[in-house]
């Protein structure tokens, strides 16, 4: 079952549910077999899924830690990290995959932080009557530290992660709270991404990374940090990892919607978007390098991080395809809704890829401790 309050996510979920990443093969689900609900989180009940369940995952809104939005926290309505906790309090999953925002890390919410990660570790432990939530921290803490562990309990880790070192064409740093109930002994870890900025800078210099994709010496340009670590690199020191995946890697196939509208209109969810201006703090994101991180926007989208800037300098917005490339989805994975809203869908997804490591590294434990 998926929970999503967005009706055009709905939408792209009810069609996609059967699509499958290898078009060719046998499904890997049957379509009957799960359901989107469209609707508030808070009205769904667990207990029906006690004991039945491996695992719960999900994203709890991220706008009250969001660097972009408001910071509000535990004073922000939108903040569902306590439906985190009562689904893995009523369902009882063997693990747990949440995940959120780098802003979640801030010291400003270290406190919060640190209180979300002992309700996940002792989710029957709540807040009684009347409790504000620093009374029921420091309730949790007493416990936490008392070796008490009778009743439902999870050994939580969390990691912060960056998309790119991960293989994702794309800057995305985001926390993942990783946890197994404490009667399974799995010995979980999340390997370092095999994917560096060096290496990529490494390409760009001595390898064959312009020739690869044909481009011009005049347009051959390093940016920022990349021109600063390219004064340090040797041609005889090739770093052992593999290069960041950049936004030309992602998208040079795609014919451009702006100049070809006619040949990328074959192509789904690849349509031009106009609009897009450069501003302070907003320049767009490099062909030559990842991209910024894509942003859903709490009043729209936001210009710079969802814009695409040239070698000559002109910009112009991500199509709905680019964007989702560089969210990893596949191609044949369709979006509804118009520009605005999928953008938003896109943005506020996690990467697939970055998603498939993480949810192969728990399914091992999880086949390792049964």
């Amino acid at each position: 079952m998926v929970v999503e309050f967005n009706k055009w996510c709905c939408e792209t979920l009810r069609e996609n549910r059967n699509v499958l990443a290898e078009p060719e093969a046998e499904p890997h689900v049957e379509p009957e077999t799960w359901r989107v609900v469209e609707g508030d989180i808070r009205k769904v009940d667990f207990k029906p899924f006690e004991g039945k369940l491996e695992i719960i995952s999900g994203g709890p809104p991220c706008q009250p830690f969001s660097l972009g939005g408001r910071h509000r926290a535990y004073d922000d309505a939108r903040d569902m990290f306590p439906q985190a906790v009562r689904a893995v309090r009523e369902a009882r999953p063997r693990a747990f995959i949440f995940e959120n925002v780098k802003g979640l890390t801030r010291a400003s919410f270290h406190d919060y932080y640190t209180y979300i990660q002992l309700q996940l570790e002792h989710p029957e432990i709540t807040s009684g009557d009347g409790e504000t939530w620093t009374q029921h921290r420091a309730r949790l803490e007493q416990h936490h530290t008392s070796n008490i562990r009778t009743g439902l309990n999870y050994r939580v880790l969390p990691r912060l992660l960056n998309a790119a070192e991960y293989g994702v064409p794309q800057r995305r740093e985001r926390v993942v709270f990783v946890g197994f109930r404490d009667d399974f002994n799995a010995r979980w870890t999340l390997s370092d991404g095999k994917h560096s900025q060096e290496a990529l800078v490494w390409d760009q210099l001595f390898g064959d990374y312009w020739d690869r994709h044909k481009v011009a010496k005049k347009d051959r340009v390093l940016e920022g940090r990349a021109s600063q670590m390219s004064k340090r690199l040797s041609r005889d020191e090739k770093p052992d990892t593999l290069p960041w995946r950049t936004t030309r890697d992602a998208i040079a196939d795609l014919p451009d919607p702006e100049k070809v509208p006619h040949q990328a209109a074959k192509i789904h969810n690849h349509r031009y978007q106009p609009g897009a201006k450069i501003y302070p703090g907003h320049t767009g994101s490099y062909l030559d390098e990842p991209s910024k991180t894509l942003k859903a926007g709490v009043h729209g989208v936001p210009g710079g991080e969802n814009m695409l800037r040239r070698a000559d300098g002109s910009v112009r917005y991500f199509s709905t395809r680019e964007a989702a490339r560089l969210q990893t989805f596949p191609d044949h994975y369709r979006l509804h809704g118009a520009w605005t809203e999928c953008m938003r869908q896109i943005g506020n997804a996690v990467p697939v890829e970055l998603a498939r490591v993480v949810g192969e590294s728990v399914a091992k434990q999880l086949d390792e401790a049964a």
